[in-house]
């Protein structure tokens, strides 16, 4: 069940753990330590360098569902990476291992059906092992490279988005089968029971961990991308207006015509009609421009001319 106080920066950090003990997981993820006494989530978070607003969205929204951020550009990603990471390491270095020890000790090894448990379990731990493996090694990178340096290449969040999800198909049948397989040794039935309330403990973490990569982590890439896509266009657009002006002198005067028809909004056989040359002849300029400038789309073309003042800014259709 949800507890549906929403916690703020100035509550006490105590008061969060008190009321929802499930946080202690979370407390680690996040590189936070015990021992900040009374000393609200503001204070602790500054004083181990966490993001206080990220550090609540997470809680908000892992206790009681809350969506709604009220900036996802106030988002601190290498806090979410660090949270990410972290719970990695402790899903795949402790949880998984937990629990394949607990079956083990749970059933007879020496029994077909006990074989086929532990097998469907190590199935299971290694489908979600490959997922969060191929998000240290693809997705966890080019998001470090869009911080680091706008580096984009040929990925994006949205090929991550439209790929995620959660291998839950095996896991249902491996606890179907427990449930059925209940050994009539009393001691042997009690160690089961307590290794399948694991597994429902770890399953829920584990589809909160994904809705905490699709709510909150993907968005905030989303937004990143679309700032390192903006802050590319403003460089460029920079850079043209800066550059020294003797570098429009590398155009003809031919192709400075030809950039001034489409900026005009021209078609390849009006401007030919206009110039009176061939349509083969302005493709061939217009292929000539393109490899000089590095400017291929009619906007950067206008810019390009507005900016080496080849027409007035009056004249454009915006």
């Amino acid at each position: 069940m949800k507890n549906q106080k929403m916690y703020e920066a100035d509550d006490q950090m105590i008061s969060l753990i008190r009321d929802n003990y499930n946080l202690l997981q979370s407390l680690g993820s996040f590189g936070i330590n015990l021992g900040f006494g009374d000393k609200t989530v503001r204070e602790v978070c500054e004083e181990q360098g966490v993001d206080t607003y990220t550090y609540l969205a997470v809680v908000n929204f892992t206790i009681n569902g809350y969506r709604e951020l009220d900036d996802v550009s106030k988002l601190s990603i290498p806090t979410l990476m660090q949270y990410l990471k972290a719970s990695h390491e402790y899903y795949l270095g402790f949880q998984l291992p937990f629990i394949r020890k607990e079956l083990v000790e749970s059933l007879d090894e020496n029994d077909n059906l006990a074989r086929l448990i532990i097998k469907l379990y190590d199935d299971y731990a290694r489908s979600i092992k490959s997922h969060m493996k191929y998000e240290e090694r693809t997705v966890f990178p080019y998001v470090e490279a869009l911080l680091n340096d706008g580096t984009t290449g040929d990925y994006d969040i949205e090929t991550y988005s439209k790929h995620h999800g959660q291998t839950n198909v095996l896991l249902r049948e491996l606890k179907s089968i427990i449930i059925k397989y209940l050994p009539s040794d009393p001691m042997r039935n009690n160690q089961l029971s307590a290794c399948l309330y694991d597994i429902y403990n770890n399953e829920e973490w584990l589809a909160l961990h994904a809705e905490v990569e699709e709510s909150i982590f993907i968005p905030a890439i989303r937004w990143l991308e679309r700032k390192t896509r903006q802050n590319d266009v403003s460089a460029k657009i920079s850079s043209m207006i800066n550059q020294n002006p003797d570098n429009s002198d590398a155009l003809s005067d031919r192709e400075k015509d030809v950039i001034v028809s489409l900026v005009q909004g021209m078609t390849n056989k009006e401007i030919a009609d206009h110039l009176c040359i061939s349509t083969n002849t302005v493709i061939t300029h217009r292929r000539n421009i393109a490899r000089k400038l590095q400017i291929h789309s009619p906007a950067g073309l206008t810019i390009y001319a507005i900016v080496n003042h080849l027409v007035d800014i009056s004249s454009v259709r915006l």
